[in-house]
């Protein structure tokens, strides 16, 4: 397997004053926090994350400006502590989101509840004449992700752009070089972000570059040595994209002979999914991979479960109790070993990885087991702090093939979270009533019909966790993806207490009845669901889809109409899997797919997730 050598020298060449200055984040908890980051070092410029209450002269010390970041926090209930004197600074300050709320509070604006709370994809007028946003258009779409709103300015900011509910997207100071923006331009949606904080960056901050990759593959190596120093690596390898190239690396940095791997067949993987990847990886020249089936272990662990939390915390669990289990039979002594994790960061944001963060869904290489291992310095995540696009290009220098780097994601703890489980109990809001009358005026507008599905998904709404329920949407016509996306976005914005909508595949006058069945992680559920992927999964291989389509999520819903059983089918677009688009298809195609899938015995109602991340997550789960 060809590898990359760690020992190169950069291929930069930065002047040595600058080595160490870098664009300063504050940490407000925000899920795109470390995107912010990520995105100022595609410029070449080093960035540094800092907690909320980092003092003014350490900041001063080094960072060209300041930036930010949002969180699930509002202004007027403030509980984090920072330096007062932040924006009396004399270095340019940005604040995003939530940030850009703290600056307007702090200094002397007015941050209120938004009327229209805002989700995903909107369109903002801006004034291209102020520094932060010259070289855009006058009308730009932007990525948007909060509850509260800036209503009046400080003294001495104007404000340079807005958006049909937000009057206040984007202010500034010029004079003091202070700015915010409601929206994130670190997220990929938001089209021309990136050039937003370029100006940032070098006209506004004036910083030079003074980063590269082939800097962070050299920093990452000495890291991965000093964390593992003489002991060996026990790496639990998925065959996913994360795993296989953080196999690929460590056995790059530490030697073929000091990384283990295990495959754990957990009952929840995919249609021959353990078998294909003991296969994929050997001829990749992995040599030193072994598999254990271990599903009826999992699956008599989960029995009788429904919450999801309660799901994902109890896989992780038995993750680390096969591992000890394997110990044992190969007689290997713990303190001769670390755990090695294929975690990549947004396991680690979601899973409320900082102080500040909220907890959106707990990943199985999260759970309170594995921080204790990690505290106690016996864990190994050579992927920890990057995306999955960083992870693509790293397999690339490594030499693996692009069928391995290029599949696509696929959780730990698979098909447990994408099975939703119940108990047989009807679930609804509150005040369904006013949910199922703004579902239905908001349907009316595109001459369709909508209400509340009985069962609740995980979202992310405003950096915080959501645990709500889906509304579903059905026409005796054909509406165009673009007037159904349209509605999504309409109804997840202003209809309290739903974070995702679903499209009815069949066309109908009346949607059939619904039932609530009681269902668990059990091996026949699981294997129905096996079968529906199979067919999907088939169906993009003839048809092509697969590069157009970033990942596929297909949930089983404890839900049946008189013919059977109900799948959701996701497929989404994105970068990072931070910001998702949900794939408009050609429509002709996915009727043809949806018509597949029905024949699938067992199953009886097929529909489409038409939500963007956010309000939803990608998984339901």
């Amino acid at each position: 397997m060809p590898g990359f050598d760690f020992n190169s020298s950069f291929r930069y060449n930065p002047s040595m004053q600058n080595q160490n200055r870098h664009i300063a984040i504050l940490d407000f908890g925000s899920q795109y926090m470390h995107l912010i980051s990520r995105r100022i070092r595609q410029l070449g410029v080093r960035a540094k994350i800092y907690p909320t209450d980092v003092s003014v002269e350490e900041l001063l010390d080094g960072a060209w400006g300041i930036i930010i970041s949002g969180g699930p926090n509002s202004v007027n209930d403030q509980k984090l502590a920072y330096d007062k004197r932040l924006f009396d600074m004399p270095i340019p300050v940005l604040g995003l989101c939530y940030g850009h709320q703290l600056m307007a509070y702090h200094l002397g604006g007015v941050v209120t509840p938004a009327h229209n709370r805002e989700y995903g994809l909107a369109n903002v007028e801006l004034d291209i004449t102020n520094p932060l946003t010259k070289n855009l258009s006058e009308r730009e779409q932007v990525w948007m992700s909060h509850w509260d709103s800036v209503t009046q300015v400080p003294e001495g900011f104007s404000i340079i752009g807005k958006t049909s509910d937000c009057p206040v997207a984007a202010m500034s100071n010029v004079e003091k070089k202070r700015y915010g923006l409601q929206f994130h331009p670190e997220v990929h949606h938001s089209t021309h972000g990136i050039e937003i904080l370029r100006n940032f960056v070098f006209d506004i901050c004036g910083a030079e570059k003074n980063w590269s990759m082939d800097e962070y593959l050299n920093e990452l190596s000495e890291d991965i040595k000093t964390t593992v120093a003489g002991r060996k690596v026990f790496l639990l390898v998925s065959g996913g994209v994360d795993s296989t190239v953080a196999f690929a690396l460590l056995q790059n940095i530490l030697g073929k002979d000091r990384v283990y791997g295990l495959h754990v067949d957990n009952g929840f993987m995919r249609k021959d999914e353990s078998r294909m990847v003991g296969e994929m990886l050997a001829a990749a020249g992995f040599t030193d991979l072994h598999v254990v089936d271990a599903s009826e272990q999992f699956l008599e662990a989960v029995k009788g479960m429904t919450d999801p939390e309660t799901k994902r915390h109890t896989i992780g669990r038995v993750f680390l109790e096969v591992q000890r289990q394997e110990f044992a039979k190969l007689n290997l002594n713990e303190a001769d070993w670390v755990l090695g994790q294929g975690t990549i960061y947004p396991d680690t944001i979601e899973s409320g990885g900082t102080k500040t963060s909220d907890t959106i869904k707990t990943h199985h290489n999260r759970v309170p087991e594995i921080m204790k291992m990690i505290e106690e310095g016996r864990v190994v995540e050579p992927l920890a702090t990057l995306y999955k696009d960083e992870v693509r290009a790293i397999g690339v220098q490594l030499g693996l093939s692009e069928h391995l780097i290029n599949r696509w994601p696929f959780p730990g703890p698979g098909l447990s979270i994408r099975t939703l489980c119940s108990d047989g109990s009807e679930m609804a809001p509150d005040d369904i009533a006013r949910v199922n009358s703004q579902l239905t005026e908001c349907a009316q507008g595109v001459h369709a019909m909508s209400a509340v599905l009985p069962v609740r998904s995980v979202g992310v709404q405003g950096d915080q966790r959501s645990y709500q329920f889906p509304a579903v949407v059905w026409s005796a016509q054909t509406p165009e993806w673009a007037t159904l996306n349209e509605l999504s976005v309409q109804i997840t914005n202003t209809v309290h207490g739903i974070n995702r909508v679903v499209y009815w595949a069949q066309n109908t006058e009346a949607l059939p009845e619904l039932k609530v069945h009681e269902g668990y992680l059990t091996r026949d559920r699981l294997d129905l669901l096996r079968e529906v992927d199979s067919v999907v999964s088939q169906f993009v291989d003839t048809h092509h889809l697969h590069s157009a389509i970033w990942q596929f999520p297909i949930v089983l819903l404890p839900l049946y109409t008189a013919k059977g059983a109900c799948v959701v089918l996701r497929p989404i677009e994105s970068q990072e899997a931070m910001t998702v688009n949900w794939y408009q298809m050609d429509r002709a195609l996915f009727d043809s797919m949806a018509t597949e899938v029905l024949k699938v015995s067992g199953i009886g109602g097929v529909m489409l997730d038409i939500t963007n991340k956010p309000p939803a997550t990608i998984e339901w789960e």
